[in-house]
């Protein structure tokens, strides 16, 4: 199985350094020239399915990746982490290292915790193992999303400061599982 996973397109939130979390917006000119740039280097790779975060920006970045091309699957387990309080504040306000942390689990402000965080997207990437076991599976979604499957993808031990770097607008990554 094949899975590819797409950060979606950046927005005006995105650029100004503000954090969304399940804010809706859409992408900005920037964002929407980023999805043509990876749509062409993509044109030629085959998806059976695409599976999207229900958001207006992830929503957009699928349908200029793959248009109708093939069938799109709007799902609530790939939406951004809730923010809480901090959403629409400015990036600085927010310490993503502490809530990063596995084992401390913050939920302070209303931020969803990490915990959950990982068990939606651990139970999105058991449904779709199982249900395209042989398929090659476009995934278009946020950030925290991202990272997430990402870790549970390439089996990283589930402890301590989950965090590797940061994932780009339309920042693209295949895995074969």
């Amino acid at each position: 199985m094949k899975i590819a996973l797409v950060r979606h397109g950046q927005t005006e939130e995105n650029f100004t350094g503000h954090l969304q979390g399940r804010q809706n917006h859409l992408l900005n000119d920037t964002g929407r020239r980023q999805c043509q740039r990876l749509k062409e280097k993509i044109k030629d790779k085959h998806f059976d399915i695409c599976y999207m975060s229900p958001m207006l920006r992830t929503v957009e970045t699928a349908m200029i990746l793959i248009g109708d091309r093939v069938v799109t699957v709007p799902d609530e387990r790939l939406i951004e982490r809730d923010m809480g309080e901090l959403e629409g504040h400015p990036r600085e306000e927010y310490n993503a290292y502490m809530f990063w942390d596995y084992d401390f689990n913050k939920q302070d402000f209303g931020v969803e915790p990490i915990q959950d965080l990982f068990h939606r997207c651990q139970e999105f990437l058991d449904y779709i193992v199982q249900k395209h076991k042989n398929e090659s599976v476009l995934i278009v979604t946020h950030g925290a999303p991202y990272r997430a499957l990402r870790y549970l993808i390439k089996k990283h031990p589930l402890k301590g400061k989950l965090m590797d770097g940061f994932i780009d607008n339309c920042q693209y990554e295949e895995f074969e599982i």
